[in-house]
């Protein structure tokens, strides 16, 4: 049997390579959202951020603990240093010099080191742990702000969708209505005209259908991104416009705002914290610090021989600041109007928040009432259509009539389909508004 062509062997087996690649599901809102908390790079920044906090806070507890260190010397003097004897008031012979060192000395030691009082030390304990309190914070603020870029990401590709199932549904319409006019036509009972139009009307509807295609491929793009999904693989939407807007019909429209449940909103509240930690360690700078000691150390010495000579030591050591040339005073200072600044920013993000929360409740009312008369508009052209095809193909109306119906009916659609889509992003700017999962 003759080998294969090396190009069919390559396409057998790219054959088999997408059999076996598992099928792309489509992913629900809910799942993009996890698949985002699981895989984004803000995510998993905000995680190495809290395990840094928490080594931050074992590495500020070690440095009040008990430290132990243990050295060991030898030196030996090529040339001991040495006077002569007659220059110290010695009797000797001439040329007799005095050694002030042995040549050999092996010195070993170890010391025991306890941090006993630090205003400074304690007060770093607080912070660490209040800090690691900030970027536990910070984490819920980074997975709130991730949810969010999902949902704004994910609505405009479920709004293409649904668009494009809707222009599938007329353009299937239009053709089939087409075809019975071409056979209408060579039946002699209508004229070229007719299906000109008809032709012309299909060939728009599919150029829109294609251009909402490619727009789609898009905003997938978009979605991925938002995700941190890789933007080389498919992704396929499974949401409804419908069921969402019934998973988000209870918008809250007239409780007062809980400014608490916006983490940002607690997490500068803790960044106020650590603000007044500042002012607690600038403020007592005339605490002491008190540390105390124990040493053993031993080393051999001599020439010929070498000799024993043990010691050992144990103290406390006080420091107590005097002046400092004003320094902590400034350092005070700046922390007082660190805290400040932060009480401004707590100000200006309520306000904020609640002109955030206003204006997403007045967009939910305005949407609500343009999808109450895209409806009513949507009925009455779906009723103009319906009357103008009963006149079509009775032959008392003409193609232009019906065209025209046509396309308000797929206006009507498409207006009805955006302002679900605002009723929508209404609702969901009103949960994030109040920060409501």
């Amino acid at each position: 049997m003759p080998p294969l062509p090396s190009r069919l062997l390559a396409a057998l087996a790219l054959a088999f390579a997408l059999q076996a690649l598992p099928a792309q599901s489509p992913m629900a809102l809910n799942d993009c959202i996890n698949y985002a908390f699981n895989n984004h790079p803000d995510i998993k920044m905000a995680e190495l951020q809290i395990r840094d906090a928490d080594w931050q806070i074992k590495e500020n507890t070690a440095s009040g603990l008990p430290q132990i260190a243990a050295g060991l010397n030898y030196q030996y003097f090529l040339k001991v240093p040495a006077l002569p004897a007659e220059a110290l008031g010695f009797s000797a012979p001439p040329g007799t010099r005095i050694a002030f060192q042995l040549r050999s000395s092996l010195s070993g030691n170890i010391q025991y080191n306890q941090l006993l009082f630090s205003n400074s030390y304690l007060v770093a304990l607080r912070a660490s742990r209040y800090y690691k309190e900030y970027v536990q914070l910070q984490m819920q603020t980074t997975r709130q702000t991730v949810r969010n870029r999902v949902i704004d990401a994910y609505l405009p590709v479920l709004l293409l969708s649904e668009n494009l199932k809707l222009l599938d549904k007329n353009v299937a319409n239009l053709e089939k209505l087409l075809s019975d006019t071409r056979a209408i036509n060579k039946a002699g009972f209508a004229e070229q005209l007719d299906v000109d139009r008809l032709e012309l009307s299909l060939a728009t509807l599919r150029g829109e259908r294609d251009n909402l295609a490619r727009q789609q491929s898009i905003v997938t793009d978009a979605l991925k991104f938002a995700m941190g999904y890789p933007v080389g693989n498919a992704l396929l939407v499974s949401d409804q416009i419908d069921p969402l807007l019934a998973a988000y019909a209870d918008a809250d429209l007239a409780s007062p705002v809980n400014f608490n449940a916006r983490p940002e909103y607690t997490q500068l509240l803790k960044g106020r914290d650590l603000s007044a930690v500042q002012v607690d360690l600038y403020a007592k700078p005339w605490m002491p610090t008190v540390a105390g000691f124990v040493q053993a150390q031993g080393s051999y010495q001599g020439n010929d021989k070498l000799f024993w000579i043990p010691a050992s030591v144990a103290g406390i050591s006080v420091g107590l600041p005097i002046w400092d040339g004003g320094t902590s005073k400034a350092k005070l200072q700046r922390a007082k109007i660190s805290a400040e600044q932060v009480d401004i920013q707590r100000g200006m993000l309520e306000n904020a928040i609640s002109l955030e929360v206003e204006a997403a409740r007045k967009q939910y009312l305005n949407a609500t009432e343009r999808v109450a008369n895209q409806q009513k508009n949507l009925g009455l052209a779906q009723r103009i259509y319906a009357a103008t095809e009963t006149k079509y193909k009775a032959g008392i109306g003409s193609s232009f009539e019906l065209v025209t119906a046509e396309q308000q009916v797929t206006a009507a659609q498409q207006n009805l389909l955006q302002a679900q889509y605002d009723l929508l992003t209404a609702r969901v700017a009103v949960k994030k508004a109040l920060g409501q999962p």
